[in-house]
């Protein structure tokens, strides 16, 4: 009995220190690798804070990138515009260069001119607004010029004797500005044909106080003058007719 007894305890301590051993045996194996899932685990959390870092930086990289295709459109379209100016200048200098050559042609050859058309507007005391009536005679008047080549228009504005010189010349000069704004608006008449001058109350048509003679002298005289063969001739015909009228 005894004997059994001892054999038991026996055999129960190996069963516990080989326990222990096993335990520690399992613990020795497993320790590293846990260890290694750990750093595992932290190499994966690094890997994981890079992937967030990289895609922040994509995003702001894009972000970038389409600001600068906003500027890069931005600045071709503000190249083209102004490539667009560049040509409307260059043609409008090409214009003007061709309008004062006309000009000094003008004035090289201004006795080959001669009138071909001739209109009187008037205006109401202290005004310079034309009314229908001024500007249907206008109209008549640049209706013709189409048939030139070579013109100019001499607009000449005049007012009665009322006031002072100075405000009559001012105000003969809006009168005249009044004229040549609405040919060139209007009629398209390009404006360096056409001659402006306010001569205030000076040369008056009629020199009586009268209120008809002072309505008469509130005007403006617009004069088409040409320097075609055809109207020269068209001029000299007519002149060598009425020189050729006998007088009454």
């Amino acid at each position: 009995m005894k004997q059994s007894l001892s054999v038991t305890v026996l055999a129960l301590g190996t069963l516990l220190a080989g326990g222990c051993a096993t335990k520690k045996y399992v613990g020795q194996q497993i320790d590293p690798v846990n260890g290694r899932l750990d750093k595992v685990s932290q190499q994966s959390a690094q890997q994981g804070q890079k992937l967030d870092q990289t895609a922040s930086n994509l995003e702001t990289d894009e972000t970038e990138l389409n600001a600068t295709k906003e500027r890069a459109v931005a600045a071709d379209g503000r190249a083209g515009d102004a490539m667009n100016r560049a040509d409307q200048a260059s043609q409008h200098a090409d214009q003007v260069g061709h309008d004062l050559g006309d000009l000094r042609n003008t004035v090289a050859n201004l006795d080959d001119y001669k009138q071909v058309n001739q209109t009187t507007v008037n205006f109401k005391f202290n005004s310079d607004r034309l009314d229908s009536e001024s500007k249907e005679a206008l109209d008549q008047m640049a209706a013709g010029q189409n048939q030139y080549k070579r013109f100019f228009i001499a607009v000449e504005g005049f007012t009665d004797s009322v006031g002072t010189s100075d405000y009559n010349n001012a105000l003969s000069r809006r009168r005249a500005d009044a004229v040549v704004q609405y040919m060139v608006a209007e009629h398209n008449i390009p404006v360096y044909r056409i001659h402006m001058i306010g001569l205030g109350k000076d040369k008056p048509l009629d020199d009586a106080r009268t209120r008809t003679a002072r309505a008469k002298n509130r005007r403006v005289e617009v004069t088409l003058y040409s320097a075609d063969q055809g109207a020269v001739a068209m001029n000299q015909e007519t002149g060598s007719q009425a020189n050729s009228t006998p007088r009454q």
